[in-house]
């Protein structure tokens, strides 16, 4: 996202307040793309699904998605929220350190 920023050994989300470290921006073989890894430190790939490992509020709304919901059929984005996904309440983007692979 443009709003991202360098801050001494990470980065750091202005819009939410996420941060991370800078060497999780790790490269795959190519060197051109980045690797996105779930909580547990699993490549996630298009069409992967996964199981949210906590509760999650959407902000804006009082929908919370409950720890446990499994998402069918990801697509990996670039910014910090990696992860484009369809629910029965819409579509999300969600932050791959939420999630773990099923």
């Amino acid at each position: 996202m443009e709003n991202t920023y360098p801050d001494g050994e990470s980065y750091v989300c202005a819009d939410c307040g996420h941060e991370w470290l800078q060497s999780a921006a790790t490269q795959n073989d190519d060197g051109d793309e980045t690797v996105v890894r779930d909580a547990n430190g699993n490549a996630l790939a298009d069409g992967d699904a996964v199981v949210l490992i906590k509760d999650l509020k959407v902000k804006g709304s009082s929908t919370t998605f409950k720890m446990g919901t499994k998402v069918k059929s990801i697509r990996l984005v670039g910014g910090d929220h990696e992860v484009d996904c369809r629910m029965d309440a819409g579509s999300f983007m969600l932050k791959a350190c939420f999630l773990k692979k099923a």
